[in-house]
């Protein structure tokens, strides 16, 4: 038999892959002075696992749930208890002490990460028997009070000897190396992405287009939903693991109602039904938002200082920008598409003749 030749997608997407490897070595090697470049794509990756994971839920099974910060903060502290060095928390939980019960409780951190996503699945399952009933805007409520009553129950001062209440968790281990961070986001990603692709992922999409229909082919619409809630919370509760070794120190204040804002801009900016489109949005929301830092500061031109530049302004510019990219793609940036080569060629070939056909318009307005 003739061996099949590589199409041009495959060589295309290698040669990608290829480049973004290179790039993370070189920035691997120059990590001490490209630190802050850094920190901003590791964020960008984890939050870009939190944002697929909504929208596996939110875009592809059709529940709109606002309790990502609470099983984020589930899996946070999972992590950071089962890897803070056994030898540093004396110094961690210097105030109540610390629970005999996880003293010398330790695991390597890929092990504390399916610790944190199961105990995540596991919390999802049970709030989701009273929850997964409601629909729409009540279960976004519902949601959105269990985050909160998740944050509440962290800072609890009966809890002081297991999060250390108030004062939080420090000195996590954060991550080996950078591909090690990529790694684990892209591995997150590519299951989830597998699991869209599967006969559970036409299911959940089944769902979300008509619970009616869905029904009279005999599926069962509470567990397919209870199944979908669960998967979307464990990879929520890894990508809080993941953010607690980037962060290295946490508290209950980390984890407030507007991370879970901060995602659902990330998923409805990339497109709701979108995983490139989540992932694409992950990257640009936050490396957006430290692009814009310098509108905080104060500027000075020719002896006149410019009133606008100042603490905030940059969140006034962030949101001007929103609001013109929402007016020109309503449905996010990939809408319910998902990358191609073929669709960014053609993407570039009609380039030219959109700059030609505006063209044509102004000189006939002239005429």
């Amino acid at each position: 038999m003739k061996k099949q030749p590589i199409s041009k997608n495959k060589l295309y997407t290698l040669a990608a892959l290829l480049v973004v490897i290179a790039l993370l070595a070189f920035l691997q090697a120059n990590s001490s002075s490209y630190s802050y470049q850094i920190s901003i794509l590791e964020r960008s990756a984890i939050y870009a696992v939190v944002a697929v994971s909504m929208n596996l839920l939110t875009g592809f099974t059709g529940l709109f749930s606002l309790g990502q910060a609470g099983f984020m903060a589930i899996g946070a502290y999972t992590v950071a208890i089962l890897t803070i060095p056994v030898e540093s928390r004396a110094s961690v939980y210097y105030v109540s002490g610390i629970s005999p019960a996880i003293a010398n409780l330790h695991c390597p951190f890929w092990l504390a990460l399916i610790i944190a996503g199961l105990i995540s699945a596991a919390a999802a399952a049970l709030i989701g028997i009273p929850v997964l009933r409601l629909k729409s805007d009540y279960l976004a409520i519902a949601t959105l009070g269990f985050s909160e009553i998740i944050r509440a129950v962290i800072a609890a001062p009966q809890l002081d000897q297991i999060t250390n209440g108030s004062y939080g968790l420090k000195s996590i281990p954060g991550f080996p190396n950078l591909f090690m961070a990529f790694g684990l986001c892209a591995l997150c990603i590519l299951l989830m992405v597998l699991l869209i692709n599967s006969s559970y992922g036409r299911v959940f999409k089944a769902l979300r287009e008509d619970e009616i229909a869905a029904q009279a082919m005999g599926l069962n619409l509470f567990h397919y939903k209870e199944l979908a809630f669960v998967i979307s919370s464990f990879f929520t509760g890894v990508g809080g693991g993941l953010l607690a070794m980037f962060m290295r120190s946490i508290d209950s204040k980390t984890f407030s109602i507007s991370l879970t804002y901060d995602i659902l801009l990330i998923v409805v900016l990339g497109g709701i039904g979108s995983v490139t489109g989540s992932v694409l949005g992950s990257f640009l929301v936050t490396a957006g938002r430290e692009w814009l830092r310098f509108f905080d500061n104060p500027l000075t031109i020719a002896g006149i200082q410019i009133p606008l530049f100042r603490t905030g302004f940059r969140m006034v510019i962030f949101s001007i920008l929103l609001m013109v990219v929402v007016l020109f793609y309503s449905r996010g940036l990939m809408g319910s598409n998902e990358f191609s080569w073929d669709g960014l060629g053609r993407l570039l070939k009609g380039i030219p003749s959109r700059l030609k056909g505006s063209k044509k318009s102004k000189k006939g307005a002239k005429a």
